[in-house]
């Protein structure tokens, strides 16, 4: 940082600039529509002209979000992506995860840069498997929840069994900020409970591709704008909701016990304008971060009192086939950054220079010269990063470890030609640092073979290798399903007949199992030992 400057200056300009960020994560089961969602906040920002539905067939649109070819030809998100833009006077960092079970660990380890988190829910099919699995690690990190009732557009369950359920299976609060006008084809607009307006809403001449056209009303004026039994239903609701309703408090709502719910269809645009800019007045800032100093105990670091720092979330390569580079994106924690500053890199112990900094808007990369807390930051990584790491101007503390689950599905993989062999070992090193897979080792032999969470993680790693790497590979699943981190004398270890004992890239024992039966049999008969589903 330039010596001249007056620390209470910077510390002020800082604070500034934080308190406008708002950093979140987009959370949902596959097909919910989160990257609709976040397509529409890109048309909504002025960022695109034209919202491109996510599609998987040939010469329909592609979502911006969505830089991968086999995101683009499948109509999925396969791996987070992060981009920055102005939305009326807030700058928002939007964190687009994987919906898809298969990639959950690249969701978890994103989600610890988010400050907070929109759960996007089918309404006619409600809070299903993935949100399940995903709420609790936003609740275990502390990060607020707005949820977004998506695709009322089209025939769905009653708002009302939305609402408890949220509440029974999530056991959360949820607190109605608006109410949907009708649903299916006769979804008209919401009713925003604060303020007694009704929110009519009309589709532009170009559909979801541009934003809806909104009419404001009175909610006393709602039969002259609905139709008796649209209008009816909606006064019933409100008056229950009014009656019976929870009620919302910021202070619980930041602290979790309550989530905010909006009801929309982002594919037509309707409730998505008033959904935002209520996210923007609602979702905090970045706050403070725990670490863990280097002697012992814990260290808050805060966004503006506390010199640059920052921790690596994610790492991913070849997002340019122009390039074939890496990038190690960081996430922003306190201070300011700089392009071309100088920085310590703790687990290293040494000073590297923060060279070629990017933001990123789908393949698109903007240089950055600043960057203050709560912004995502792309850095050229010359392989000296990884997911994890720590940097900053002070040293002496390391942020709290992202989490690694254990995987559930193994294979041996390798090259069909010799003659690909440098090709294929250059993309296994990347993609394992991405976290794309998991290289593991047996124990007595030393050789290698892949886990990861889910199947589909195995058909990126094939893909991403011919697409990226030109190798074709011969992929052989082992017959193992589960597996835990082993703590305590691996040789005293007593192992069932259908495992195998093997190690992760630290060395750690790691036992893999042909079925939850063997699992729970060897933990009874190894009362000496621990099995962590979670490092």
């Amino acid at each position: 940082m330039q010596d001249t400057e007056e620390p209470s200056s910077l510390e002020g300009e800082v604070r500034s600039a934080a308190a406008l960020r708002r950093t979140f994560a987009i959370i949902s089961h596959p097909d919910a529509g989160k990257t609709t969602l976040t397509e529409k906040l890109l048309l909504y920002s002025g960022m695109i002209r034209t919202a491109g539905m996510v599609r998987g067939r040939k010469g329909g649109k592609t979502a911006t979000s969505d830089w991968m070819s086999m995101e683009q030809e499948r109509g999925i998100s396969i791996t987070a992506s992060a981009m920055q833009f102005p939305y009326k006077g807030a700058t928002i960092n939007v964190l687009d995860t994987p919906g898809h079970q298969d990639f959950c660990e690249d969701t978890y380890r994103t989600l610890t840069a988010a400050d907070s988190a929109i759960m996007v829910i089918d309404a006619a099919k409600g809070v299903e498997t993935q949100t399940r699995k995903l709420f609790p690690v936003c609740r275990m990190r502390g990060i607020p929840v707005l949820t977004f009732i998506n695709k009322m557009d089209v025939p769905g369950r009653d708002p009302l069994d939305l609402m408890t359920e949220v509440e029974d299976v999530l056991g959360i609060q949820a607190c109605a900020v608006n109410w949907p006008a009708g649903s299916g084809s006769e979804f008209q607009g919401v009713a925003e409970r604060a303020n007694r307006e009704l929110l009519r809403f009309s589709r532009a001449a170009t559909g979801g591709a541009a934003k809806a056209i909104i009419e404001r009303a009175p909610l006393a004026e709602m039969d002259q704008h609905l139709e008796p039994e649209i209008a009816g239903k909606l006064r019933a609701d409100l008056e229950l909701l009014d009656g019976a309703g929870n009620l919302f408090e910021r202070d619980k709502f930041l602290s979790g016990q309550v989530t905010p719910v909006f009801f929309g269809s982002a594919l037509t645009n309707f409730g998505v304008e008033p959904f935002f800019d209520a996210f923007v007045k609602l979702a905090p800032p970045p706050g403070v971060r725990l670490a863990d100093r280097a002697g012992g105990g814990e260290l808050a670091i805060d966004p503006a009192q506390n010199s640059f720092s920052a921790y690596v979330f994610k790492l991913q390569g070849n997002m340019d086939p122009r390039h074939r580079d890496s990038i190690a994106f960081m996430r922003v924690c306190s201070g300011r950054f700089e392009r071309d500053m100088v920085v310590k890199h703790h687990r290293l112990d040494k000073k590297v220079r923060l060279a070629r900094s990017h933001s990123m808007f789908a393949r698109e990369r903007n240089t950055v010269d600043l960057a203050y807390p709560g912004d995502i930051v792309g850095v050229i990584n010359p392989g000296i990063f990884a997911i994890g790491d720590t940097i900053s101007l002070s040293g002496g503390y390391d942020f709290k470890p992202l989490p690694q689950f254990m995987p559930e599905v193994f294979a041996q993989v390798r090259p069909t030609t010799v003659a690909k062999r440098k090709s294929f070992d250059k993309g296994m090193l990347q993609f394992t640092q991405e976290g794309t897979v998991q290289l593991l080792r047996r124990w007595d032999t030393d050789a290698p073979f892949v886990a990861a969470v889910g199947r589909l993680q195995f058909e990126v790693l094939q893909y991403r290798m011919r697409d990226e790497y030109g190798v074709e590979t011969y992929l052989e699943m082992m017959p193992y399903e589960c597996s835990a981190w082993l703590e305590g004398d691996a040789e005293t270890f007593q192992s069932p007949t259908n495992s195998l004992l093997a190690k992760d890239q630290r060395g750690r024992p790691v036992v893999m199992f042909g079925g939850h039966w063997e699992k729970n049999y060897a933990i009874s008969q190894n009362p000496n030992h621990r099995f962590l589903n979670v490092s």
